[in-house]
């Protein structure tokens, strides 16, 4: 008697197995509902073109160096700086690095490369890096500059050979620097032509305006009365203008070569 009913237990088990087989084999599932094809031809472990579609669809990884246009100061923390608000406008996931108050060749304990190395470099490859100074290297020889940006991107090129780099020039906070800053910018374009690197100039572009102590221009909206340093609002407008230099170069969604 027990063994019959052992040999009966063991038949309906195969024959639950056998169903459910079968089930799976036409797309459907015991447990409720359709199984998608894809999940199961692609799932862990088995790469292929859902892998392939799952990297196309992640959002890119950007990470920033600069300094206190970069990664804030005061009562404007890194988060809603213009290196976070283009982010968010271009739907990026992001690293924002660097310290206020450095440069290429200036530094608070360490300048950009210091920095690079310590916040960044370390960190798996981004899609791009977008590299944002000059500002505080408006009173050192330009050429010292350039040399300096020049090893700092050889640097980034060799840690991420496939990352998309863009180099910018320094930010101002009226409509006239100094031409130690014209100086450092010529130095940094004609280095970013050198390396065929796209070089963004917010000098050149005219991205500020006037003076925000005399009322002309654009500045009064958009940066402090320390004619430096934007405000929230400008730190908005200054990532719509970057956003649109990195559409204009079809960089806005980077994709990092491999």
């Amino acid at each position: 008697m027990t063994s019959r009913r052992a040999r009966r237990g063991a038949a309906a088990f195969v024959l639950r197995l056998s169903l459910v087989a079968a089930l799976a084999a036409t797309g459907c599932s015991p447990f409720g509902g359709p199984v998608h094809r894809s999940a199961v031809a692609d799932g862990p472990g088995k790469g292929g073109q859902g892998a392939a579609e799952a990297r196309r669809d992640a959002p890119p990884v950007v990470m920033f160096l600069g300094d206190s246009y970069t990664v804030g100061e005061g009562r404007v923390p890194s988060e809603i700086t213009y290196a976070s608000a283009t982010a968010r406008l271009l739907g990026w996931q992001v690293v924002v690095g660097g310290r206020s108050g450095t440069g290429f060749v200036m530094k608070r304990r360490d300048a950009f490369l210091g920095l690079f190395e310590g916040q960044l470099g370390w960190r798996p490859a981004p899609d791009m890096l977008i590299v944002s100074g000059g500002h505080n290297d408006f009173r050192i020889p330009a050429q010292q500059v350039g040399a300096a940006a020049h090893v700092l991107l050889e640097r980034a090129r060799q840690r991420w050979p496939g990352t998309h780099i863009v180099l910018m020039g320094p930010i101002w906070g009226t409509g006239t620097p100094p031409q130690g800053a014209i100086e450092v910018r010529d130095a940094l374009r004609d280095l970013a032509r050198q390396l065929g690197v796209p070089f963004i100039d917010p000098i050149g572009g005219r991205w500020i305006t006037g003076d925000p102590l005399t009322g002309v221009g654009n500045a009064p909206r958009y940066i402090k009365r320390d004619r430096t340093h934007p405000t929230p609002a400008g730190h908005r407008y200054l990532a719509t203008r970057l956003a649109g230099d990195l559409r204009r170069l079809g960089l806005d969604q980077p994709v990092r070569k491999r």
